[in-house]
């Protein structure tokens, strides 16, 4: 079992859901204090609140800031508050960058909403049955967890198109911000002599979805950025690596367009037979902050129970 001392501290930007709400449950369950910056509406605080709770209760230090960490004064704020619950003894040994915002628009009018179409008024005519009563019945057994039917599903067509303002917007969000908060981490000395950074990508960062290209160029740039900190920050003890997830059912998933389909198709190929799930991110985050993981530095490592390599 791994044990960490409550005077390590993870700091987890965007920790109210998905990945960094796990990765925040588990750093907490192996010892270390946890500060989660995260951006939510009221009537999420239910819910979350009551995750924080389970975190809290471990015993060690946390600290939850409901603010825009992207923002000048929200960063200001987040220095302040760690600086007062850490105490001088304290640092910070893990950065995670979760940061899940961005725009999922299209650059352009898709017809393959109505090429799908055609393909299921085919099959509908194959089986002597009316197109609509066939894609009712296969939106209904997809609902009630017949996920690979989704596959045969068209992708609803997006209303509003891609923005230069948008993509620019979400490569600083989903991408460069990582490098924001490491500087402002660094220059505060609040990092720990041996500090792990962690940003999230995914397969969008090879291949093109409908609706993914402004945060595909995000993960991309997040990526570059990644191996910029761990070349030019490793001097002063830190190690950054970015962790590439299969896809996995989150509240940012489910946001993508056509993402029940893409889950659909990852769950008949991966190998182990399910889908990532962000337990399985934050066990590999919490590997990877121990001192044997110490010589990785600079990469992108998957966790996708072989999802990546199976056709």
């Amino acid at each position: 079992m791994i044990h960490f001392d409550s005077n390590q501290w993870a700091v987890i930007l965007g920790g109210s859901s998905g990945f960094g709400l796990a990765t925040a449950r588990k750093m907490a369950a192996e010892g270390m204090s946890v500060c989660v910056v995260h951006r939510d509406r009221r009537g999420a605080m239910s819910r979350i609140e009551q995750a924080f709770e389970e975190i809290r209760a471990h015993g060690h230090g946390f600290l939850a800031l409901n603010l825009d960490a992207l923002a000048p004064e929200g960063q200001l704020k987040t220095l302040e508050a760690l600086r007062e619950a850490m105490g001088p003894e304290a640092r910070i040994k893990m950065l995670l960058h979760s940061i899940a915002f961005g725009n999922l628009k299209p650059l352009v009018a898709s017809r393959a909403p109505r090429r799908a179409d055609q393909a299921l008024q085919r099959l509908a005519g194959e089986l002597g049955i009316p197109s609509d009563e066939l894609k009712g019945t296969l939106e209904r057994l997809a609902q009630d967890g017949e996920a690979p039917l989704q596959a045969l599903l068209p992708v609803p067509e997006g209303q509003t198109f891609m923005e230069d303002e948008d993509v620019a917007r979400t490569i600083f969000s989903m991408g460069t911000s990582l490098l924001t908060w490491v500087r402002l981490l660094h220059e505060n000395g609040l990092f720990a002599e041996d500090a792990r950074v962690f940003g999230l990508t995914s397969e969008g960062n090879q291949v093109a979805w409908p609706g993914y290209a402004a945060v595909a160029a995000a993960k991309v740039a997040l990526e570059s950025i990644s191996r910029a900190i761990a070349v030019e920050f490793g001097p002063h003890g830190i190690r950054s690596n970015v962790l590439q997830a299969g896809v996995t059912d989150t509240p940012a998933l489910r946001l993508i367009p056509g993402s029940a389909r893409m889950a659909a198709h990852s769950l008949m190929r991966n190998p182990l037979g399910r889908l990532t799930t962000p337990a399985d991110v934050a066990n590999v985050i919490c590997l990877l902050c121990t001192p044997e993981a110490a010589w990785i530095n600079g990469t992108v490592i998957r966790v996708d129970g072989g999802e990546n390599v199976s056709a």
